[in-house]
């Protein structure tokens, strides 16, 4: 393969944000346009994993150990400078349907909950207190984005 060169200039400034999200390929262009144009934040840190913010959850058989991802992010935080962290879940995870069982009515409450954890997770052991989340829904006219409140 020949190099290939991309022709978006290179911008250094941090914009002292990143999102936790899920990796799902179904979803990545609308998380990037959501967090780009919807909260204008171009160039923000990614931190994308099966299940997202539910890997700072509580889970009997993680494959990806919360300790694990909590120290990723802290490096994001401490290294970048970051002040703010977005939490997004989406409609039909397969991480909730096939580590959990999880679909259908009873899939969005659990991720409402796990989010607070997760957003709970990140204030304990990184001291983040700008924490927002959302929940992520297929609709006709493309990705709605609803805010979930946080306790």
């Amino acid at each position: 393969m020949m190099p290939y060169t991309s022709p978006v200039p290179y911008n250094e400034k941090r914009i002292h944000a990143a999102a936790v999200y899920c990796s799902d390929g179904r979803v990545g262009e609308h998380f990037d346009d959501f967090l780009q144009n919807g909260l204008c934040l171009p160039r923000y840190d990614r931190v994308a994993l099966p299940g997202g913010p539910a890997r700072l959850a509580e889970f009997e058989k993680p494959s990806i150990e919360k300790q694990a991802v909590l120290a990723e992010l802290k490096f994001l935080v401490d290294a970048h400078e970051l002040n703010r962290v977005i939490l997004i879940q989406h409609e039909n995870c397969a991480f909730y349907k096939h580590h959990l069982n999880l679909a259908g009515d009873a899939l969005r409450p659990r991720q409402a909950d796990d989010l607070n954890i997760a957003a709970r997770t990140i204030t304990e052991a990184i001291g983040l207190k700008q924490i927002e989340a959302y929940h992520a829904k297929p609709t006709p006219e493309g990705m709605t984005f609803t805010p979930v409140e946080l306790d």
